[in-house]
């Protein structure tokens, strides 16, 4: 498999959406969205809701998450495989997150810390390192940029999820994160970045 990770940028939008569009939810997934949620506190998806003017909640997501990844807070990667894009990884500044979320998902100083939240990867895609290779480019990325840490937040289970958004933690486990804390059925886990 020829696998390629690219951050993703405004000229990307169009890979990203076709990606959440046509291949990530194709397998009656229980998630639907735009991973733009993480991004937003509770008062702006109440005010997208207000400003929405009767349109349908995917609608309104793709129009939120198109304004993030314009403005650069809705930070991530893409896989692709022969130019098509077939995993997402949402990596990010913690300070791009709300607090809202959780204390443990945002901080305040911008260029420290980082947070994985998500991965979605295509189906058929799953089960062959995609996941552990957009994690490996966080890392790297994360060096190069400069980060002390990357924090995950996977949930604790005893056998596999096939829709395990979180990522599962055995993938964090390999890639020397280690566990922090432990909150209503998830693990807190953190690696430290070593300049």
């Amino acid at each position: 498999m020829n696998l390629t990770i690219k951050p993703l940028t405004p000229e990307l939008s169009d890979d990203y959406f076709d990606f959440f569009e046509n291949r990530t939810f194709t397998d009656d997934s229980p998630y639907r969205c735009y991973c733009q949620v993480y991004q937003m506190s509770a008062e702006q998806q109440r005010e997208e809701i207000a400003n929405a003017n009767g349109a349908d909640p995917g609608t309104i997501s793709k129009q939120v998450a198109q304004k993030q990844i314009n403005s650069g807070v809705l930070r991530g990667y893409l896989a692709y495989v022969d130019d098509v894009s077939i995993g997402w990884c949402n990596a990010n500044d913690k300070s791009n997150y709300s607090p809202d979320h959780g204390a443990h998902f945002h901080a305040p100083t911008k260029k420290r810390e980082m947070a994985v939240v998500c991965f979605e990867i295509a189906p058929e895609y799953r089960g062959k390192g995609v996941a552990t290779t957009l994690l490996n480019r966080v890392l790297s990325d994360a060096k190069i940029g400069g980060y002390v840490a990357i924090d995950a937040f996977p949930v604790i289970r005893n056998e596999r999820y096939e829709w395990d958004c979180a990522g599962p933690y055995r993938l964090y486990e390999k890639a020397g994160f280690v566990k922090v804390a432990e909150h209503d059925g998830y693990a807190i886990v953190r690696k430290d970045i070593k300049p």
